[in-house]
């Protein structure tokens, strides 16, 4: 499906005042400008974060009451279980929290369910488990707001649980000594997007301030020194708005990543730098919120998703460089494996989707399998949503016991702008064994004979509540700019604007009439180079990674409009501005002159008469051009490609056109010389079929036609 670009602002006179008045260029003023700092006081305390604040946490519903009874826990020196999550944000939200109640000397230990035995959330089972092992108070971080009979049980046994959580709320809250969420319907704290690991950090301000017997200022200084690091990484890694006091904390954060101060840290930042040969890289990466989101945070989940969450959390915990280089490895090691599970599932369900889902009449994509595994279906169902802009749900029956009353499967689903996820599992809850998660992410236990009713309930629900405009994956741009404004100067202006994520997204644009130089394969096809002319400038890079040169669909002499953002690329000491493709098509005039071309082939086609002017009429030469190129990428294994494919990289072919290479593959075909099936528009898969003896195209009913149609 294609995307629709929109482009969300432009740039006039106003904006070329600010940017003299600011002292930088019309590229980043015009992005301050559409973001809502359109004067030189506004813009200027943006930049210096002057407007935002971190909000006092006893503001915090409840927030008096957890710090009351962890004091209690500490005096009595009574045994403290931090209960977490086995994602980015529950494992650094487990760690400032055990590493803070370590270092005031309390009995305190930590314990994360495994994904492929347990689950997300609490259970009954594990409380007793916590308990029999002499746990006197439970702390739930990132997890609990909806584990009311868990919080319950462990009441019954004499065990306090305060909850810290930021996951949505439904129905009535668990009966713990604390329930400290933001998102609690009666809490009226201002800001209610942090994350886990945000609500901890302020647990452990508020914590830091009254056990002290310090101002709150110097708590949240204190702790922000300590702790910013691992709450940036999960802020970021939970896909967290970076505005409010986000923004402050995240930029902190970065800055504390970057003078390398955390032993965990240093170690999977050096192990995810190592050259493939295992050699260590000439140079550290730019710690940005990018890089911590698609570099360091999936190191991190692919423990809790593919072994244990623990080497995570061990990794931030120890002070031995050697423990933190092994973890650092390890996890690497783990997240390689992660890779290969996920493409293997991705292409299974492509596979599916493409076979058997209703497009027309369902909204939202609901797969399952017995043998795909709970940690990596998240990420697939994001690559499904990416892919075809829909919901989507996958569910794993992988380790389930099939004895008709347990045969359980676990799930996770996905979601884009216009379908609240949480609401539509709400609706269908009486389906559901547990639910929970944010408006664009959430996950879930189902049991195998209620998948049919699931899946016919939530697209029932997704046509009353899911518009048609919403089917259609948007892209939104802050403008157009011109290939000339791609320059080192404006890359480097832009990082100003960061930390970059939700609310102040990566700055993307659209570029028109771009001209393809080359297209070059990176990565053995996993991703691809494209070179673009410039205007009396050095050709320009263009990034499109997860896209081999095929996905791209673009070749050497085309003119391309792009949708990019604009990176700086550092190479052999020397920096340079590049483009990171979000996605690519042919220009207007190109879509228009090919689509011409479409439908006077299907005039001929229909009889229509041909003039002598127009070539269509193939000569054996053109036969042969053609059944050779065919010929020569079968022998290699590459038996399917597209129209356009053929036409753009064989320049012989280029010069017959469209309409003669129709008919060429048309007579071809007729004559049982290649075998073609389409297998999607303008896309086919040829076998070439071996003749002992010389073909005679004269004998070609096609052929005879079009000359008729010619000469009349």
């Amino acid at each position: 499906m294609q995307k629709k670009w929109n482009v969300l602002g432009t740039r006039d006179s106003a904006t070329e005042a600010l940017a003299a008045s600011l002292g930088i260029g019309t590229l980043t003023a015009g992005l301050l400008a559409n973001r809502g700092y359109a004067t030189k006081e506004a813009a200027s305390r943006f930049l210096r974060m002057e407007e935002e604040l971190l909000h006092s946490p006893m503001l915090l519903l409840d927030m008096d009451k957890a710090v009351a009874r962890i004091e209690r826990a500490l005096a009595d020196k009574e045994k403290i279980v931090i209960y977490g999550d086995y994602d980015v944000d529950g494992v650094t939200s487990v760690s400032i929290l055990y590493l803070y109640l370590s270092a005031m000397g309390a009995d305190v230990s930590y314990y994360i369910p495994n994904r492929m035995g347990e689950g997300y959330g609490m259970s009954e089972s594990s409380v007793d488990h916590l308990i029999d092992e002499g746990a006197n108070l439970i702390v739930t971080v990132d997890t609990g707001i909806t584990a009311n009979s868990e919080v319950a049980h462990a009441l019954a046994r004499g065990t306090d649980v305060v909850v810290t959580d930021h996951h949505e709320c439904h129905g009535d809250l668990p009966a713990a000594a604390a329930v400290v969420n933001p998102r609690r319907p009666d809490c009226a704290y201002p800001f209610k997007e942090l994350a886990g690991v945000g609500v901890v950090f302020k647990l452990l301000c508020a914590f830091e301030a009254k056990h002290k017997n310090i101002s709150e200022q110097e708590a949240v200084r204190r702790i922000c020194e300590t702790f910013a690091d691992l709450v940036a990484i999960g802020t970021i890694a939970d896909v967290m708005p970076i505005k409010d006091e986000n923004r402050l904390i995240v930029a902190y954060g970065l800055h504390k990543i970057e003078k390398a101060e955390r032993m965990g840290l240093v170690a999977l930042c050096e192990a995810v730098a190592k050259k493939p040969d295992g050699t260590k890289s000439a140079r550290a990466p730019k710690v940005t919120s990018g890089f911590v989101g698609y570099t360091l945070a999936p190191r991190i989940n692919a423990a809790g998703r593919i072994s244990s969450a623990s080497l995570a959390v061990e990794l931030f915990l120890t002070d031995s460089r050697e423990k933190a280089d092994e973890l650092a490895a390890r996890l690497c090691d783990i997240n390689r494996e992660r890779q290969t599970e996920e493409n293997r599932i991705a292409l299974e369900a492509y596979a599916r989707i493409e076979a058997s889902h209703d497009f027309a009449r369902d909204p939202v994509i609901v797969l399952e399998a017995d043998n795909w595994h709970h940690g990596v279906i998240g990420i697939v169902a994001s690559r499904i949503t990416e892919k075809y802009g829909l919901p989507s749900i996958l569910i794993s029956f992988d380790g389930a016991q099939s004895d008709g009353n347990i045969d359980i499967g676990k799930g996770s689903g996905r979601s884009v702008k216009g379908l609240n996820l949480v609401d539509a599992l709400v609706h269908c809850s009486d389906l559901l064994e547990k639910f929970g998660g944010h408006e664009l992410a959430a996950g879930l236990s189902v049991r195998r004979e209620n998948i049919d009713a699931f899946r016919e309930k939530i697209n029932a629900y997704a046509r009353e509540n899911f518009s048609h405009e919403d089917l259609v994956p948007t892209l939104d741009a802050d403008f157009e700019v011109t290939g000339e404004e791609v320059t080192l100067k404006n890359a480097e202006e832009l990082r100003l604007l960061e930390p970059y994520g939700v609310s102040n997204p990566v700055p993307a644009f659209i570029l028109r009439n771009m001209q393809v130089v080359d297209v070059q394969s990176i990565s053995f096809g996993k991703h691809t180079k494209i070179l673009l002319a410039r205007r009396d400038m050095p050709e320009l890079t263009a990034m499109y990674f997860s896209h081999s040169p095929k996905d791209a669909g673009v070749y050497a002499g085309d003119v391309v409009d792009l949708f990019a953002t604009v990176d700086i690329n550092e190479f052999g000491g020397q920096k340079t501005a590049q483009l990171i493709v979000r996605d690519i098509r042919l220009c207007e005039k190109d879509v228009e002159f090919y689509a011409a071309q479409q439908k006077r082939y299907e005039e001929i086609h229909g009889g229509a008469p041909i003039a002598a002017e127009e070539n269509v009429i193939p000569s054996r030469d053109d036969f042969g051009i053609v059944y050779n190129f065919i010929r020569r990428r079968v022998r290699f294994g590459e038996e399917e490609f597209t129209l356009r494919e053929m036409l753009q990289r064989d320049e012989q072919i280029g010069a017959m056109g469209y309409v003669k290479l129709r008919v060429i593959l048309n007579v071809l075909f007729e004559m049982n010389l290649v075998g073609i099936e389409e297998l999607a528009p303008e896309k086919y898969s040829f076998k070439v079929h071996y003749q002992s003896k010389r073909t005679d195209l004269e004998k070609s009913a096609i052929l005879r036609r079009l000359r008729a149609q010619s000469r009349s």
